[in-house]
């Protein structure tokens, strides 16, 4: 029912789409910085959701619809950049409550903002559209392929960009007992923020 065969060339593909640095990847290590280990846990979490929803809805078949209304794609990411942004305000305000010596603010919700994350960067789901279909292979069930393809992709993203931001976590952690490096870890992560909205913006510009 399922062609097997085709998985190492798929998870080549994936590695060489996932090793660069990108977007997800500094997202991760802004909040492994900003919020330590068990924040980039939740967040990688609701990143992993995310995409299991554009997978979910490429092998329904409402990927299409997403692909010939470009305009709709556009106003995702615009929503996901202004969230970009205000996270980087949030991130800024704990900064200089840390700053003033009153102490961190708990951001929270790390899982919610990790899927919102996700859903806002609609390239995910025309990463779907372009290469799952490449490697249905001789399987006769294309949409049971197409998932386990989806499947695999989500596993090695949350595994490997969740590690990333543990280690983050693992640096923020060892830096906590002074204040000024706390501080000087959530300007980081809003300077990050900052950037990735500023990337998205510009890909919409030029596009």
């Amino acid at each position: 029912m399922l062609d097997l065969s085709v998985l190492p060339g798929y998870i080549a593909v994936i590695l060489l789409f996932l090793g660069p640095p990108g977007p997800d990847m500094a997202y991760m290590l802004a909040v492994g910085l900003e919020g330590g280990r068990r924040a980039a846990l939740k967040a990688i979490l609701g990143i992993g959701t995310g995409m299991s929803v554009y997978a979910a809805a490429v092998v329904a078949g409402l990927g299409e619809i997403a692909r010939s209304h470009p305009s709709v794609l556009d106003a995702v990411r615009i929503l996901g950049a202004a969230y970009l942004l205000w996270l980087a305000y949030t991130t800024l305000r704990s900064a200089r409550r840390a700053l003033g010596g009153q102490g961190e603010v708990e951001a929270g919700r790390w899982y919610l903002r990790g899927l919102l994350i996700s859903l806002t960067n609609p390239k995910i789901i025309l990463f779907y559209l372009a290469v799952l279909p490449q490697f249905l292979g001789d399987a006769e069930e294309p949409g049971v392929q197409m998932a386990l393809l989806g499947a695999i992709n989500v596993l090695m993203e949350v595994v490997l960009y969740g590690g990333i931001g543990m280690l983050a976590g693992f640096f923020r952690t060892r830096l906590t007992g002074s204040s000024k490096a706390t501080v000087a870890l959530n300007y980081g992560a809003c300077v990050v923020y900052v950037v990735l909205a500023a990337t998205i913006s510009v890909e919409i510009l030029l596009a």
